[in-house]
């Protein structure tokens, strides 16, 4: 069903090798079967290879004949994919195909992340080897893993695979603009041992969930004011607090570069209470859809008697201080950038709380285009953490990518998007992590640039890619290929 769902797309062999794509699981630190499905493509393409230590791989694109001593262009995305679900749908994204569909004028996929991010990019890099009608120099494509979890094919890569000096980087989504500089990021966790107390016989066991709410990308959609299922989950736990009630469990959030769609708490409540508790809570959501109607008009406040057998929940002292902790962590914006108009400069997310092994961990990460502006950031969550008695572990950081406006890829793409689209293109830096500040620290001389089509709710089951936006986004890439080479 899905290939019918991309029959007749154009330009037809980018939507071939994006649906191949699609068949083949590929999570992040999982990426054995989409390597091994590139692997094959280049041996039937008869196209040579290499791999590093790491699982990066490297294919060599002999040049269009007469432009064999043209510069060497490399193009480059990551294989991996955020496998993101709605809670109703079945789905195992370590064995499972995607199920595509077409929403007015968009691809998406039913009930999961479409992975476009970066699956367009990459099928665009390898539908160049095939393409008849596509002039270029010699070419390597740079195939990463684990960009989505912490950047580590980049960070590891072997820089002796490549001998190019002009990389574009297929991993932005928004049409109409060239990416010339990235903020940097680290993650700061915060472990909490937990501490349980028997409850006591008149308890009922009840489900709080918060659900509905759109989630998104942690670096370009945290300016866009959506609501964070985790900060939503504890401000109604506080609202909670005149109930006599236990907390026997929390959880929310998946990802570290996701902004948090559902958290849910299980909790334990005097049976003379449970009264008192719904109308809390019914009332607390009101206030709360209210308040994001904006940004998040389907935000949902569930709560509901459930059967369970936990005769355990954690003391009142504890509960408390996970409570205020998740209140006072701060999630959002941060500064925004005093050098280029609505960038925002420096942020954190609030990302993920899980509760297991005898531990609550509390999962975020920092953003910013300034480092010690990130790592003050980093300083203050951490701070906050370290007074409620969490042990503080902070993830190895990762550079940003420092604008270049005078850089010759730069200056070519855009003659050649004005010339294709008798337009001027936007350039613009993002706030979030490319892969290119990391292979700029690697590969001495390197001159990049980022773009692709517009792909929304990325890192989100409500992900979708432009149809139109992925024919002119090949169409570019095939033009600044041939200026290169020219």
């Amino acid at each position: 069903m899905s290939e019918q769902v991309i029959s007749g797309l154009k330009p037809e062999i980018l939507w071939k090798r994006f649906y191949e794509i699609t068949k083949v699981p590929r999570p992040s630190k999982k990426e054995e079967k989409i390597l091994k499905h590139f692997k094959e493509l280049f041996a039937t393409l008869n196209v040579a290879y290499k791999q590093d230590k790491t699982g990066n791989i490297v294919a060599y694109v002999p040049a269009t004949k007469g432009r064999e001593n043209a510069p060497v262009a490399i193009l480059q995305g990551h294989v991996d994919m955020v496998c993101e679900k709605n809670k109703s749908t079945q789905h195992d994204f370590d064995n499972d195909a995607l199920k595509l569909k077409k929403v007015d004028g968009w691809i998406a996929a039913e009930g999961t992340t479409l992975g476009s991010d970066n699956g367009i990019g990459i099928a665009a890099a390898v539908a160049i080897i095939s393409d008849k009608d596509a002039v270029h120099g010699p070419l390597e494509i740079l195939l990463t893993v684990d960009e989505e979890t912490g950047l580590t094919g980049a960070n590891e890569l072997d820089p002796s695979l490549l001998k190019g000096r002009i990389l574009l980087n297929l991993d932005s989504e928004e049409d109409g603009t060239f990416y010339v500089g990235c903020a940097g990021g680290v993650d700061t966790a915060g472990i909490f041992n937990l501490e349980f107390e028997k409850v006591p016989a008149g308890y009922d066991a009840f489900e709080l969930m918060i659900t509905g709410l759109k989630g998104g990308h942690s670096g370009s959609d945290i300016n866009m004011g959506k609501a964070n299922a985790i900060k939503l989950l504890a401000r109604t736990l506080k609202a909670l607090e005149p109930v006599d009630y236990k907390l026997g469990s929390l959880t929310g959030g998946s990802k570290r570069n996701a902004i948090p769609r559902e958290a849910e708490a299980l909790l334990l409540i005097k049976s003379s209470s449970v009264l008192q508790a719904e109308k809390l809570v019914k009332a607390f959501e009101v206030e709360l859809v209210n308040e994001f109607k904006a940004s998040d008009g389907g935000l949902k406040v569930e709560f509901k008697k459930i059967s369970s057998k936990t005769d355990q929940a954690v003391t009142d002292t504890f509960k408390k201080r996970i409570v205020n902790t998740l209140l006072g962590i701060s999630h959002g914006v941060i500064s925004m950038s005093q050098d280029i108009p609505d960038l925002v400069e420096t942020s954190t997310n609030l990302a993920t709380v899980t509760f297991e092994n005898n531990q609550l961990t509390v999962g975020t990460s920092q953003r910013s285009s300034i480092e010690s502006a990130r790592d003050y950031v980093a300083q203050s969550v951490g701070s906050v953490l370290e007074l409620a008695n969490a042990k503080v572990e902070l993830a190895d950081g990762y550079p940003g990518w420092k604008p270049n406006m005078s850089s010759e890829i730069l200056n070519i793409s855009r003659k050649v998007y004005s010339d294709l689209f008798k337009a001027e293109p936007e350039v613009k830096a993002i706030h979030a992590g490319l892969e290119c500040g990391l292979l700029g620290d690697k590969i001495e001389g390197l001159d990049m640039i980022s773009f692709g089509p517009t792909i929304t709710g990325a890192h989100s089951p409500d992900e979708m890619v432009n149809i139109e936006t992925v024919d002119k986004f090949y169409d570019l890439l095939k033009g600044i290929l041939k200026k290169i080479a020219d």
